[in-house]
């Protein structure tokens, strides 16, 4: 089932997300349909609340990047009760970044390339690993967003200046996405 994107502006999205536990009702399900609602919305990562939902789950599918980066063919993953448990910041990289709960706004966002995580798959096997490269930034992009931050918060003070009739326009309702939304109702 295709799930509403939350869209800027709504509560969820700035609450701080809380760990799950393996009874978590029809997770599998759940796994299942954020990965649909990914795939519908041309999407590489999506957290759990972006589609209304404040537990640690993200789901990331970097195989459509697998053209230009071939190490990501069939990457398709899913975290359970992620947390970067530390950060590398002997590199550090600046690249665009969007999301789908911030519609047509894309800022350069500077983030270390390697990060330590710790995470449970879909089975409840837990991992401790160093993960680099575009996937840590995707990680930690998503991961944010369990932390009650978007990539927007990580610009620099001129370029929020420069996009905020941009935000207040998403605050309004008044932009276009191909997909499924859920806005604030004023």
């Amino acid at each position: 089932m295709i799930l509403p994107i939350y869209i800027y502006g709504q509560p969820v999205l700035r609450k701080v997300s809380q760990d799950i536990t393996q009874d978590y009702p029809n997770l599998k399900g759940l796994i299942a349909d954020m990965f649909e609602t990914l795939t519908e919305s041309d999407g590489v990562g999506l957290a759990a609340p972006q589609v209304g939902l404040n537990i640690r789950l993200v789901v990331i599918d970097l195989d459509v990047l697998s053209d230009d980066m071939p190490e990501y063919k069939d990457f398709k993953k899913a975290y359970i009760n992620p947390h970067i448990l530390e950060y590398d910041d002997s590199s550090v990289d600046s690249s665009e970044e969007g999301c789908l709960s911030v519609p047509g706004i894309h800022e350069s966002v500077k983030r270390p390339t390697r990060i330590h995580v710790k995470y449970h798959d879909e089975d409840f096997n837990e991992h401790d690993e160093w993960i680099e490269g575009y996937l840590a930034r995707v990680m930690q992009h998503e991961f944010d967003h369990l932390d009650a931050k978007l990539f927007i918060d990580r610009v620099s003070p001129l370029r929020k200046q420069l996009i905020k009739s941009k935000l207040k326009a998403i605050l309004q309702g008044r932009f276009r996405c191909g997909y499924r939304t859920k806005t604030v109702r004023k």
